[in-house]
């Protein structure tokens, strides 16, 4: 997928920022980035895009847009006044974009920018790892509204944090801060708010330099063996490590480090 290829989205803006990165930003500033309807629909369409077709793309970087909200989660005010089936209805296309992100063969370095809180939240945590702004905050408010986190918090959070402090934060819908977030080890880095997106574009050009087949299986594997049981997650890793070794980028690796040069792979 190049940048003549990429679709024309009305929530998002999508820019091939090299030959490999491409970078996604939730466009709606003016509501704080809030997740509607159509940022759903949109987001379905590009992460299946992404996984169907990724053409050069290697590495995506999601970010949103401004300099203080990355997103505020769920558009309250679409959802004012809807009717319990539409409400439904839109949840279950918030939740096929947010299993095509967290399915997606590729990696997805979160750039949060600004506060995310609510399904904003649960987007950051759908992505691989987060850089984050030293001036973000985060916070799950659902159980101040009468709802409950539904698009991975209950699930995502306690693996990022542990179990009790995940508890803490859903049912108390409490705000914590960037720093709590990177000692807490939600945050891989902090940074300035205009430094952020720099610092994560940085970081997927040096993924989408390193063999992009062995870069998919380490996903896959980190994923789902996490989700067995450790012998089980062994024989699953060794597998992902077999379909790497007749490749040509494994003999191009290998020569590269022979030659003295830097390899240049190319996915096959």
């Amino acid at each position: 997928m190049s940048n003549s290829e990429l679709p024309v989205y009305a929530t998002l803006d999508c820019k091939q920022v090299s030959t490999h990165v491409l970078q996604v930003c939730m466009n709606r500033p003016e509501v704080g980035n809030a997740l509607n309807t159509q940022m759903a629909v949109d987001m379905l369409d590009l992460w299946t895009r992404l996984t169907d077709v990724p053409g050069e793309i290697r590495c995506v970087v999601l970010t949103g847009a401004g300099s203080k909200i990355f997103c505020a989660g769920g558009d309250l005010k679409e959802r004012n006044g809807m009717t319990p089936q539409a409400w439904q209805h839109q949840h279950e296309i918030f939740e096929r974009s947010y299993w095509a992100l967290i399915d997606l063969p590729l990696p997805v370095i979160g750039a949060v920018n600004g506060h995310a809180f609510g399904g904003g939240l649960e987007i950051a945590l759908s992505c691989d790892f987060l850089y984050a702004s030293q001036d973000a905050r985060f916070a799950f408010p659902e159980v101040t509204l009468g709802i409950m986190p539904g698009m991975g918090g209950t699930q995502n959070l306690p693996r990022a944090l542990g179990e009790r402090r995940a508890k803490e934060l859903t049912l108390t819908g409490r705000p914590f801060s960037a720093a709590q977030a990177s000692e807490w080890g939600l945050i891989n880095q902090l940074a300035a708010s205009d430094q952020v997106l720099s610092l994560a574009l940085e970081t997927a050009q040096k993924i989408a330099s390193n063999a992009p087949l062995s870069v998919k299986q380490i996903k896959k594997s980190i994923r789902y063996g996490g989700q067995m049981e450790l012998r089980t997650a062994y024989r699953f890793e060794v597998e992902a490590y077999k379909h790497l070794v007749d490749t040509d980028d494994r003999r191009e690796g290998v020569a590269a480090f022979n030659e003295k040069r830097p390899a240049v792979f190319k996915g096959r």
